[in-house]
């Protein structure tokens, strides 16, 4: 490296031994086994809990996304409250409660309503003590019930339809102009009524 002129020289450090500094990741393999191992011990010592907490099935943001059904953060209040669940019930057997979020349409709620529905239906509570079960917990044939640790699925909610022609109501139905007109009647609301009303009184007036 050659320096000109009357510059700054140049205070590179190029003899570091940086070879013994370097952070390797040989044990990686290995740290991912003991990983594995771990979990298979904590689920083996959990016993026959659910593999995850359960969360209700909410659409993706934006309308890009929104056709997309996935799990959201926890259940809302109404939810649990129409499926005859405890806030603090919840949070107990498995169920993720949410107080932030808010239902936007009566077909969400009912989605997840039935998803509480057959969780609850699943759902076997083992007594602390056998000989003294507490309410809420299961009691008789449901204790020497087959189990099973897999989540409930996230529901399909698209309806598939069967391939059919278009018909001619269809074909002649204009969309654009369907929207527009909705859109004016939703913007000029407000003006018309007010217009509807002030002709009402010059009426009523006139008659008098």
């Amino acid at each position: 490296m050659g320096f000109a002129h009357n510059n700054v020289l140049h205070d590179n450090h190029f003899r570091k031994d940086w070879q013994r500094r370097v952070r390797t990741w040989f044990d990686q393999p290995g740290r991912k086994l003991r990983r594995r191992q771990a979990r298979q011990a904590k689920a083996s010592t959990l016993g026959v809990r659910p593999l995850s907490l359960l969360r209700p099935a909410v659409r993706a943001q934006t309308i890009r996304y929104n056709r997309k059904v996935r799990e959201g953060r926890g259940f809302t209040l109404s939810e649990l409250k129409e499926a005859g669940i405890g806030r603090k019930e919840a949070q107990s057997i498995g169920i993720v409660v949410d107080h932030r979020r808010t239902n936007l349409s009566e077909e969400g709620k009912k989605v997840n309503v039935e998803r509480l529905r057959e969780y609850k239906a699943r759902l076997i509570v083992f007594p602390r003590k056998a000989g003294k079960p507490k309410k809420g917990d299961s009691t008789g044939d449901d204790l020497t019930a087959a189990t099973t640790r897999s989540p409930i699925a996230i529901p399909d909610v698209y309806v598939h339809e069967a391939p059919r022609k278009i018909t001619s109501e269809e074909r002649e139905a204009k969309a654009f102009r369907t929207l527009r007109d909705a859109r004016s009647t939703a913007r000029y609301a407000g003006i018309r009524k007010v217009r509807a009303a002030k002709k009402e009184e010059e009426e009523a007036a006139k008659k008098k």
